[in-house]
This record gives structure tokens, sequence and C-alpha cells, in this order.
């Protein structure tokens, strides 16, 4: 355990420097282990701190016909992401990805155009504006005739979600990509949350009511309980509506005869570090090197 650890420790659950030593020496320093003691013993703030937002960029949805694409593109300043030529790029990646097969970025910078790659032009375009510019992600999807394609960008391009609703229309699709965006919601129902992350909430959930008292068989039987209001913060189908909060989101799909297949949320920047500038310290090296 270091300072450092320490430090980031407190930058994502909110917790004291006390509380955050001792959470990891509990724990040997693991720091995931770290953010459940701190949970368990009430101590944390913020649960969902766990990925920091920082890097630049846009993201970017595309449809034509059968097909759409969101994809990601980073830069390290916003104000690149903003500039034309950038913002041209990424809507030319988009055209790029739908009238080709492709699964992985790799096999997008591969393909030809004229004598160039799109690898190529992405080195030219990170030459000309002096930045580093990474094409991190895409998912590309397909519907059948009787599905319909819901898209939402939110603030400029800085988060996107890209919802396939079977049956249903537009517009619904389209409530559903807005409530995707603004809820979070890591899976479309309760079958595909990821196990590791169900069992991980019911060990928190069983610590806390332990530490309230509880004896471990009333405690398991509790869990369940709990794990509800637990899955309708993470279930898209188990959200209140953010237009009717008096029906779930699964319900006012149904109320149309449509059913979510398929949900993609991409934020700009999620899960990368970004490097901690110090604007006044640069501004006072600029002048130093210039006297």
């Amino acid at each position: 355990m270091n300072i450092k650890d320490v430090k980031e420790l407190r930058e994502k659950t909110g917790a004291g420097i006390a509380d955050c030593k001792k959470a990891l020496e509990a724990t040997e320093g693991n720091m995931e282990k770290a953010i459940d003691w701190l949970r368990e013993k009430g101590i944390s703030k913020a649960a969902k701190k766990e990925n920091r937002i920082a890097a630049e960029g846009l993201c970017e949805i595309k449809v034509k016909d059968n097909a759409a694409v969101i994809l990601e593109v980073n830069s390290e300043t916003d104000f690149v992401a903003k500039n034309q030529e950038f913002t041209s790029f990424v809507d030319y990646l988009a055209d790029v990805i739908l009238n080709n097969d492709v699964e992985t970025t790799d096999d997008v910078l591969a393909i030809k155009d004229g004598s160039e790659t799109i690898g190529d032009k992405l080195v030219a375009l990170i030459a000309k504006v002096g930045e580093k510019i990474s094409f991190r992600r895409f998912v590309k999807e397909t519907k059948s005739a009787d599905e319909v394609f819901g898209t939402y960008i939110h603030m400029g391009g800085k988060m996107g979600s890209l919802i396939v609703l079977k049956g249903g229309n537009e517009e619904v699709a389209k409530d559903v990509a807005m409530q995707t965006v603004a809820m979070s919601p890591v899976a479309i129902n309760r079958e595909s949350v990821p196990q590791e992350m169900i069992d991980r909430e019911s060990n928190v959930i069983k610590e806390q009511v332990m530490s309230e008292g509880k004896p471990a068989d009333i405690a398991e039987k509790m869990v369940t309980g709990r794990l509800n209001k637990f899955y309708k913060e993470v279930c898209l189908e188990d959200q209140a509506f953010i237009k009717d909060s008096n029906v779930s989101v699964k319900d006012y799909v149904g109320k149309y005869n449509g059913k979510i297949t398929k949900m993609v949320r991409f934020t700009v920047g999620e899960g990368i570090e970004k490097k901690q500038e110090d604007f006044a310290n640069e501004v006072m090296s600029q002048i130093k090197a210039a006297e």
C-alpha cells in the first residue's frame, strides 16, 4: 500500500483517507476488494465511480438500410474533437464500416481507399492536427424486416446508444435509446447480467446485512430481496421508464408489442485514464521559457 493507492481509492469511493488506508490494509492492497470492503462497511459514498471517464473524442451513430454502426474515436483535447477535419474523419469511418464486412478496428484500418489505407489516412490526420488520435471501438448491428433501430446521441457526441427493437416502432426505439444513455444499464435483462457482477453484489449485500447484526441464514434470505433493487438499476427492462416512472421499460415497450433484442451504449473516454494537467505550472513554464 502507498499514498498513490490511498488517493486513487479515495477518488473512486469518496471515503476518507483514514478509511481508505484501513480498507487497503484489510485487503492487502487489492483495489477492487478495498472498494467492496468500504461498501460493506457503509463507508463508500459512490459505488459507481469505479470507471473514470476522462479521454476526449467523439461518438457517432449512422444507419444505412438494415445496418447501423456506433463508433468512438478519441483525441487528446476537446478542441480537436470539435475540429471539422476530425468530425469529418469520424463520419467517413462510419461510412467505411457500413459499406464493408469488418469485425475489428484493425480490419477497418486495413481497408484500402484508392492508394491509401484507412490507417494511412488516420496517420495523415494525426500529423495535421498535431495530436494523438485513436480509433478505439465500434459495434455494427443488423436488423431484420420486423425490427427497428433506435439511436440517440447526447452532449454533442459524448454519449450514444444504439438499440434494436423487435416490433414496436422507431419512436419507441428512440425512447429506449434515450433511456439507455440517461440511466446507464449494463444489460438488457436479468438473464444477461454477468454472473460475476451478481456474485459480487450478493457478497456485498450479505456483508452489509450481517454487519447490521443479522445472522448468516437470515442475511442469505435478504440478499434476494435486495438484489431486486440492484436489478432495477442495472437491467434496462427492469428500470423505471424515464418518461413515466410508474411503468418499467419492459412494460412500456410491451405496450407497443415490442421487445429489446440488442443494446449498445458508448461514453467517450469511458475507462481511459486521462493525464492530469497542471494548467498554472504549464503557463509558468512557458513564461520562463520565453524569458
